[in-house]
């Protein structure tokens, strides 16, 4: 008897443990930048930031797992760099000057010539903000 339902028995148990390796598998949208009107760095690290970053910033964002490189802990950043915060190189790869090396390539994305795209005048601003915002949350 088992015999007879041998194949069907194999072929369940093959779909039972291929299912949960498609339920792991996550992919990220890609969806193009949507203006918003406050231009406060928290509200832009919110809309623009925390699906990689996270809410607070440590790198554990709802798309993280999809990416091939886990996203920065950008509360570490002063730590890393002797104690100093780096505006200067934070604004930069936001803007999307130079290409760091951490992000293998612009698909990060750097926010800086998409906002500077959807904005105008108030891009440069909303990078100031976004910057100083980073800083604010640095690990004590």
């Amino acid at each position: 008897m088992f015999r007879r339902f041998r194949p069907a028995l194999i072929a369940a148990a093959g779909l039972a443990l291929a299912v949960p390796a498609f339920a792991q598998q996550v992919t990220v949208k890609k969806e193009p930048i949507k203006p918003i009107a406050d231009v406060s760095g928290a509200a832009s690290f919110n809309a623009y930031c925390t699906v990689c970053h996270g809410a607070s910033g440590k790198g554990d964002g709802p798309a993280a797992k999809a990416l091939v490189k886990a996203p920065s802990d950008l509360t570490q950043l002063t730590r890393k760099n002797d104690g100093t915060f780096p505006a200067h190189a934070v604004r930069a790869t936001i803007a999307g000057e130079g290409l760091p090396v951490s992000h293998g390539s612009r698909d990060m994305p750097m926010w800086g010539p998409a906002l500077r795209s959807a904005e105008g005048s108030v891009s440069e601003l909303r990078l100031k903000n976004l910057v100083d915002y980073l800083e604010s949350i640095q690990a004590k």
